[in-house]
């Protein structure tokens, strides 16, 4: 992996509360290619490292007063969102949709040069055709951030994010899913990807020095071969 120079690149993290965004702020604090972390939280973790910064915003719906925290970034993980089930069909369109397309105008009007990476997810359909919310209201978030001018966007779409460590599950699927994970990842491994992989997966593409440009899109089995091309150099 190519990564910048001089351990100058600045990270931004966002849903570091959330299982995902936890695990992508770990990483992140103890990658030597990680200057500063920046983590905003709607409330503030109970951890410190020296490359820490925690910045509080509670309403992602009007990201204008981050613009100065934003200010100077190399990249950005975004991986806030919720279960559908778990909120109203309103206010989930609005954490899907609303909050990732404006924390993107504020970040890109700050740092215009900054990687983005996306949390979407499976199934995600930017045509708007699905019957199922999520996956309109993800692939609605895409396409906006797509037109929205990062010189590099990545895109994941992973399948079912196996939680790793313990909690409680926010539904019946996600409970028998857990329970039966061994024999799923056995049978459909392009289905599954492990939380913490997925976290690396994100934070690394953000980092790395390249000549790409415009969006990249990546499917779980996309997402299952980044993670095996890491661990095969470790």
């Amino acid at each position: 992996m190519n990564v910048p120079k001089g351990d100058q690149t600045r990270l931004v993290i966002v849903g570091a509360t959330g299982m995902v965004g936890g695990y992508a702020l770990r990483y992140a604090l103890e990658h030597p290619a990680v200057k500063s972390a920046t983590a905003i939280v709607r409330r503030k973790l109970d951890i410190w490292h020296p490359k820490l910064n925690q910045v509080v915003h509670r309403d992602f719906a009007d990201c204008a007063a981050l613009a100065e925290t934003l200010s100077a970034q190399d990249g950005a993980v975004f991986c806030l969102g919720a279960y559908t089930g778990a909120v109203s069909d309103a206010e989930l369109r609005t954490i899907t949709v609303d909050y990732p397309i404006e924390f993107a105008r504020v970040l890109h009007a700050s740092s215009p040069g900054a990687a983005f990476s996306f949390l979407s997810g499976s199934g995600a359909d930017p045509t708007g055709r699905s019957r199922m919310p999520f996956a309109r209201y993800k692939g609605e978030a895409e396409k906006a951030l797509l037109a929205a001018g990062f010189p590099r966007l990545y895109i994941f779409r992973p399948a079912y994010i196996y939680p790793v460590e313990p909690r409680k599950e926010p539904n019946f699927s996600y409970r028998l899913l857990r329970a039966i994970y061994p024999a799923f990842r056995s049978l459909f491994p392009n289905q599954v990807i492990r939380a913490d992989d997925l976290a690396r997966a994100m934070v690394d593409v953000a980092l790395r020095a390249t000549g790409d440009r415009g969006g990249q899109i990546f499917e779980n089995h996309d997402i299952r071969g980044m993670v095996d091309s890491l661990h095969s150099h470790e």
